[in-house]
This record gives structure tokens, sequence and C-alpha cells, in this order.
């Protein structure tokens, strides 16, 4: 069993071509794997291990870059090693929307519990956003919200602008970080009422029961597991080999679906070469099935 960590921390770091080096050689050392991204404001990442190896990488992770806590961190498990190999990378933002956030102008008074949100958004005066993209909205989301369907984050701001000051907001994302920057958006452009989703979508499915849930359908998520359910368990979906987009089970009965090469999402905008290309790949994946090896493309939990 593995542990997956999911956490973010805005704090001013400095020489971050040496905080790079260090980190990425002791999740080497540590059997470690997933993404860590670190720039100036702070650090994002989500990465998995065995639990006394991530219980080590939380305890250096905090020391390389002096802090005590992180801003928000969640712990799901899988069966599986989700990720490929450990990456640390430098950027100019932790989420880019060309907005560089000072973890002084955090406002913790407007993150609710997934009790409190509950509360909030069943009032039909909130303005309730999900901030994701819209491949990830399309597998779930809140009743009532909103995807602005923008596919980089950085035109986010041109729909906020759009927005009535005197209504309420809610912003929900996967893990909080992407809400983080929003709200910080919006509280300069005048806007008073402004709340978030403590955690995001993987803190609420952890500790509201689906019977008291406002949540319909499953959380994509940035690993092999693809999708998780309430209680964080993986869910149904899988990963188009052809777009690297989640496809249901429903989508894998379309005729525009073929295992390794393509699927409804991606069907008439792959040329015949791509499509060749891919089969030749899956042609490799299912040899190394049948010899019992594995292969890079292997997905251990379909």
């Amino acid at each position: 069993m593995f542990n997956v960590l999911g956490f973010y921390k805005f704090t001013k770091i400095r020489s971050l071509k040496k905080n790079k080096d260090h980190l990425q050689k002791f999740l080497i050392a540590n059997n470690i794997r997933g993404t860590v991204i670190i720039a100036k404001e702070g650090l994002n990442g989500t990465i998995s291990g065995q639990v006394t190896d991530i219980e080590k990488s939380k305890k250096k992770i905090k020391s390389i870059f002096s802090f005590k806590q992180f801003d928000n961190s969640n712990i799901s498990k899988s069966q599986f090693q989700p990720f490929h190999k450990p990456k640390v990378k430098i950027k100019k933002e932790t989420v880019p929307m060309n907005l560089i956030l000072n973890s002084k102008e955090r406002n913790t008074e407007t993150h609710l519990e997934p009790n409190e949100w509950n509360k909030l958004i069943k009032n039909k005066d909130t303005h309730l956003i999900d901030t994701r993209k819209p491949f990830e909205y399309k597998i779930g989301t809140f009743k009532r919200s909103v995807n602005p369907n923008i596919n980089n984050f950085r035109d986010f701001p041109k729909y906020l602008n759009k927005l009535k000051k005197d209504k309420p907001v809610a912003m929900f994302c996967t893990g909080g970080i992407r809400c983080e920057k929003t709200s910080i958006y919006l509280k300069k452009k005048g806007f008073k009422n402004i709340y978030q989703l403590n955690g995001g979508i993987l803190n609420y499915l952890k500790q509201i029961k689906k019977k008291n849930s406002l949540w319909k359908g499953e959380c994509f998520v940035f690993d092999n597991r693809i999708s998780l359910k309430h209680g964080l368990k993986i869910g149904s979906y899988s990963m188009c080999s052809g777009c690297r987009k989640p496809i249901s089970s429903r989508d894998k009965r379309s005729k525009k679906f073929e295992e390794g090469v393509s699927c409804i999402n991606c069907h008439d905008s792959l040329t015949e070469t791509q499509k060749s290309r891919f089969r030749m790949r899956q042609s490799q994946v299912y040899k190394a099935k049948q010899s019992g090896k594995k292969y890079i493309f292997q997905k251990v939990f379909k």
C-alpha cells in the first residue's frame, strides 16, 4: 500500500536551483515518486511512496524550505505506485495566473470546512465556481456549480472580471491551491464575500459521507489512479493513450474507442499516422503483458 501526499505552501523561496537538486536527490534516494513544483512564491506537489518514506519526506520538505506546516495537505491511499518517476520542476508560479501570491495575503477565515461548505452552496444566491479545467468538471462537480470552460488557468481572470461583486462567490478545486490565487485576485478587485472549500474536493470526499454529499460524480486526479470517489476510493475512469484524457466505461462502448489508440474525444482529430504509431505501441504493450514483463504504459489499476 502506498500513501499519496498532496500539498502546497506559499512562502518565499530562494536558491531555487540548489533546493531543487537537494529535493530531487532526496526523493530518488527514498523511493518517492511524483511531481513537486517550486517557485519564488512557494511550492505545490503530489508525491507517493511507502508510509514511512512519505513521513520522512514531509519532514525533509519542511526542513529544506524552512517552514513548520503546509498551508494545506491531504493523504490518500493507493494499492499501486501511481507515478512513474520523481520530478522537481522550477516554475515562475506554483499555479500559472500571472499573479505572484504573498503568503501574508491569504485569508484563512474564508476557508470553509465541508459541513460549512454544504450550508453555503445550498444558498441559491451563491455563485458557485468550479475553477478546474472542463474535462475535470465533466467527470464530477457540485450541484449548481458553473465551470468557466477555460483550458488555460492564465485566462481565468477574463471570466472573473464578469462576475457581480454583490453576490457571495464560492470556489473549489482539487486540493485548494487554484482557489487560493483566485480568491486573492477577487479581493484585489473589490469583492467582499469570497469563500473557498478548505482542502478542496479531496478533503470534502474524505470527510463527507455519500448520503450527506452535494457532490455528483468522481474527482479527477493527476496520477495513474485517474479518479477518486467518496472516501478517496479509486474511481471508475481510465486514461485514453491517444489524447491522455479520462474516459468512462460508457466512452469505451463507443465505436471510436480503440484500446491504446483513440477514444470519443480524439478519434476524429488524430491522423492515420498517429493512429498507426499508437497501434504499434499498443502491440508492444500486449506482447510485454503476455510475457509477464512490465512496460511503461502499464495500467496497474485496470
